[in-house]
């Protein structure tokens, strides 16, 4: 009989960290506000930084699907059926919104005309046809989106807390790197 893992692999971790850390570091690099704002000049940095690490979670996010496909993972502890509920719907979430948050920066960009521009001033596109209206609501879009995967990315970290604090279960020792996490009299 095959048991579930009590804890993520080491690659899973390591997704989900990594996913995590580059998300929160491109919401803080991101240029933000008006066209005239984004593509100033004296923004070319944060922009071109923001946009690497955009592509980068886009490119995380194809791995993480193909290795959550294929990935044996932790059985969710007993709970109220609500918290499943929940638990799912964030991870859905928030794995849609690692597709749409990039993919939203990339359209707009592109169909008001911008390249994608890279970190050692590597650019990519336009690929599809100028349509500045469009293009502008899909970048206003990707502004709110970032916002949002913040926010739901919270309240997935403040639940994991719930589990650890309050529940006193497995969950947040299963996503955690095993020395974070203290080991009681009957854990091994």
């Amino acid at each position: 009989m095959n048991q579930a893992p009590s804890r993520y692999s080491k690659a899973g971790l390591a997704l989900h960290w990594l996913t995590a850390i580059i998300v929160l570091v491109a919401f803080i690099y991101g240029p933000g506000g008006s066209e005239a704002r984004v593509y100033a000049p004296r923004r070319d940095f944060d922009r071109q930084l923001h946009e690497t690490l955009g592509l980068l979670v886009l490119l995380l996010a194809i791995v993480r699907v193909i290795w959550r496909s294929r990935a044996v993972v932790p059985t969710a502890p007993a709970s109220a059926r609500w918290m499943h509920v929940s638990a799912k719907a964030v991870q859905h979430g928030l794995y849609a919104l690692l597709f749409i948050v990039p993919l939203s920066a990339i359209i707009g960009a592109w169909l008001e005309a911008h390249p994608l521009t890279l970190l050692a001033g590597v650019q990519i596109g336009p690929l599809l046809g100028e349509s500045h209206t469009l293009g502008s609501q899909i970048a206003e879009l990707h502004g709110w989106l970032g916002d949002v995967i913040l926010w739901i990315a919270g309240v997935h970290a403040a639940a994991a807390l719930y589990h650890h604090f309050i529940l006193k279960d497995r969950v947040l020792a299963s996503m955690v790197p095993h020395w974070l996490i203290r080991k009681g009299p009957t854990e091994m």
